[in-house]
């Protein structure tokens, strides 16, 4: 390419200088520099689909549309409130750094999907920037739409992964409750393993399909900076310094941000039923959100322990107010600095369970969040305690740890390395 440029500017040059350039001449040169920049167009990376690449040692990034080998792992990466594909850029390229042949990688959302290969599926919902409003259940659903869509494009995939950002980590949790229901009912096809129910029972078909999200093996369920328990009252909202003036009057105007907000601040109660996010604590007759979390191999919990105002420390560790560390207690890893407290959490057995009473809007929001924590924590989660002290990126925790935008969120790079480094392939 460079030659072919260089020859046609020293041709224009010597006939310019000689004073004799021919229209044939002229329209050859035009046609030769047109080709150049209609490769040079198509040789631009673009955001959304690509792979790591190595040209004379320099890194590359590739917008691909043939498949060089068939990776058996797709990690779906989701995006929080006002978000998009572009805030897990860096992380995406991480994992397809670690792992190039293993990993697929799709930020749900992007109307131009983050792959390792180019999947064309314009035609697919996306939960970004205002769609956010539209309610947990909402985005669950067109998450799941999306992806079926994408699983179809990889036939050869045997596991999968989910990672979500704040409000992105509970819509991926009710989209494996609508997955692990597909795939437990044999509602999807032969595709990926999974096997179509043809009303025979067969128990042993049941027994096959168990545990399975979208007939795939369940690996790393991963949330980042997650409101597990919602963001109501309880210094749940830092930026709202636990005064209750501020927290109720947040928890009214919670309609701002949508269904969402409602669903966020518990103020949803759609025809007596309980909140959605207390209802996703439980297995429901038609959607067992328990039961398909419970079936990933690990469930990993980051949450920042301070600077993060959006989202409370207790809320995205999945823990009450009296049992957060102290922060006397904090040690920093050597690999990674803004890593302080790593823990698996303890098993609470059955008789620690709180019975639902069905009251509507007269739930106090206490009960509430004490029935999620026990619920959530019948299983084990490795909780990561993440602190930016020091750091010139404090205000910004929230996206930080995400490291949703470099330029600006770079010290969260250590966070997102340890991702990958534990990262169950």
């Amino acid at each position: 390419m460079a030659s072919l440029e260089s020859l046609a500017s020293s041709e224009t040059a010597e006939d310019a200088g000689s004073g004799r350039i021919s229209s044939n001449g002229r329209d050859e040169i035009k046609g030769s520099m047109k080709k150049i920049k209609k490769r040079r167009a198509k040789s631009v990376p673009k955001f959304g689909c690509f792979r790591p690449e190595h040209d004379g040692g320099q890194e590359i990034e590739a917008d691909r549309t043939e498949e060089p080998f068939n990776p058996t792992h797709l990690v779906i990466m989701v995006n929080g409130l006002i978000g998009s594909a572009q805030n897990w850029k860096f992380a995406a390229k991480q994992f397809l750094k670690r792992y190039p042949k293993d990993v697929v990688v799709h930020c749900e959302n992007s109307q131009t999907k983050l792959h390792l290969i180019t999947v064309k599926n314009a035609g697919s919902k996306v939960n970004s920037a205002r769609l956010t409003f539209d309610g947990v259940d909402v985005m669950g659903n067109r998450l799941v739409e999306e992806v079926l869509l994408v699983i179809k494009q990889y036939p050869d995939v045997q596991k999968i992964s989910f990672i979500g950002h704040s409000l992105g980590g509970l819509v991926a949790r009710y989209a494996i409750a609508r997955l692990y229901e597909r795939d437990s009912t044999g509602e999807l096809s032969q595709e990926n393993g999974g096997t179509k129910n043809d009303g025979s029972g067969d128990p042993c078909l049941q027994e096959k399909l168990t545990g399975k999200i979208a007939g795939l093996e369940p690996m790393n369920f991963i949330t980042v900076a997650t409101p597990h328990l919602g963001s109501r009252g309880h210094k749940q909202v830092p930026i709202f310094c636990g005064l209750y003036t501020l927290e109720k009057a947040a928890s009214r105007t919670s309609w701002l941000f949508g269904r969402s907000g409602k669903h966020l601040f518990l103020t949803d109660c759609d025809n007596g039923k309980p909140p959605l996010l207390l209802q996703m604590a439980n297995d429901c007759e038609d959607l067992k959100f328990m039961s398909a979390l419970q079936s990933f191999r690990r469930r990993v919990a980051y949450a920042n322990a301070r600077f993060d105002h959006i989202v409370g420390w207790s809320t995205s560790s999945i823990r009450r107010r009296n049992e957060l560390p102290k922060h006397q207690h904090f040690t920093r890893h050597e690999k990674y600095p803004h890593i302080v407290n790593e823990e698996v959490t303890k098993i609470l057995s059955p008789q620690q369970e709180v019975p639902l009473e069905v009251k509507g809007n007269g739930y106090k929001w206490i009960d509430m969040e004490e029935e999620m924590i026990r619920s959530l924590l019948k299983m084990s989660w490795e909780r990561v305690d993440v602190n930016f002290q020091g750091s010139k990126q404090t205000l910004f925790a929230h996206s930080t740890i995400q490291v949703k935008n470099y330029c600006i969120n770079s010290d969260g790079k250590d966070v997102i390395q340890h991702m990958v480094d534990n990262f169950l392939l």
